[in-house]
């Protein structure tokens, strides 16, 4: 069998709708993760937002979320997983997952620096594998979207 060029094995990717099954499933991860925080102790979230971009955002960390970390972790934790989910099924539903990983990565670029280093690459993991679900899901519209 030849060997596909990247380019090729990423367009092939994206009409199979694969990004959306990694994507889901790394959410689905994460939020287990988040539980897992929970469960162990909260105090690892304390220092989140410690070197966030803007003051407000450091102290809005403390005063609400630290204030009852226990049920904003599990919140975030069913808010992971409600994306992966979102994902993983698909179609209409998927675009909706899209759009909460999108700002999801947009929000954490607030709070600092070294959440760039992780944002950035995912963003641009993530906003082409969008486009290429709205692609696949309005294909009549071609040309309008990128």
């Amino acid at each position: 069998m030849a060997q596909l060029h990247a380019s090729e094995r990423t367009r092939r990717a994206e009409q199979t709708g694969r990004p959306g099954k990694i994507t889901g499933c790394f959410f689905l991860f994460t939020g287990g993760i988040h539980f897992g925080i929970v469960a162990a102790g909260t105090e690892f979230y304390r220092h989140f937002a410690d070197e966030a971009l803007l003051p407000f955002i450091t102290g809005a960390w403390h005063e609400v979320f630290m204030a009852n970390p226990a049920a904003w972790g599990m919140a975030l934790s069913f808010g992971e997983v409600a994306l992966g989910l979102l994902l993983l099924r698909g179609g209409g539903w998927a675009t909706a997952g899209w759009v909460g990983v999108i700002a999801f990565h947009l929000g954490l670029l607030l709070f600092g620096w070294g959440f760039w280093l992780w944002s950035v690459p995912a963003l641009a993991f993530l906003v082409p594998s969008a486009l290429a679900h709205r692609r696949r899901q309005h294909p009549q519209e071609k040309g309008r979207f990128p």
